[in-house]
């Protein structure tokens, strides 16, 4: 083969990479959004329409089903439209669809740790204004009977992966110092990467029928 033959063929090649490159970048940024903004309305329609249903008198104890959506997440500091379904677990498939609340911790509103955790970019960026969190912030969480007002008093955090201790009951580096109400939320960092974490703690503020109205601070 000629030299004008095999640099056409290295460009040929580099084209065609590129063309995958830019395939992939439409796919991430793009196509994986709207499927996940997609799956999330989904999840929070199914979780609505499941609510308007009579309920039974005596209460049941908060078991979740995993990969199923149980609740629904506000955070006016992250706008006052935005909201995302909470479902059992934080494996893949599960995140892919909205936020997932961490097996073994806490039940929302429960004594203990809800720990929750999403995706800082791609399947539809739901904490990409993560960093954007500030210490009183209200994260505020319904079930269908009961909104959980949460008030953030630490982070966000940075820290790493394997550091777990971020989800324990009482977590060491939020500065509770004795078993309460708490809410934790996890995401990734850099906004691109997944090498550390950003944390978020918080404290359960109040509770309130859903039948009295939207609490305070999702009223504008």
């Amino acid at each position: 083969m000629s030299l004008r033959g095999i640099v056409r063929t290295v460009s040929e090649l580099c084209i065609t990479v590129g063309a995958v490159i830019v395939l992939f970048v439409v796919y991430a940024l793009y196509w994986t959004g709207v499927q996940a903004d997609r799956d999330m309305t989904e999840q929070v329609q199914r979780l609505e329409s499941r609510w308007r249903k009579p309920q039974p008198v005596a209460p049941k104890a908060k078991t979740y089903e995993e990969g199923q959506p149980f609740s629904v997440m506000h955070i006016p500091r992250l706008g006052f439209t935005w909201n995302k379904p909470v479902l059992q677990g934080t494996d893949t498939g599960t995140l892919k669809k909205g936020l997932g609340h961490y097996t073994n911790t806490a039940p929302l509103g429960g004594t203990g740790n809800f720990a929750v955790a999403g995706h800082r970019r791609t399947y539809g960026d739901p904490f990409k204004d993560f960093p954007e969190l500030r210490r009183g912030d209200a994260v505020v969480v319904s079930d269908g009977t009961t909104w959980f007002t949460y008030r953030i008093d630490k982070g966000p955090y940075k820290t790493v992966p394997t550091d777990i201790e971020v989800i324990d009951p009482v977590p060491r580096k939020s500065g509770y110092t004795a078993p309460g109400r708490y809410l934790t939320l996890t995401t990734c960092d850099p906004e691109w990467g997944h090498s550390h974490r950003l944390v978020v703690w918080a404290h359960l503020d109040s509770t309130s029928p859903v039948d009295e109205g939207r609490p305070p601070a999702l009223r504008r």
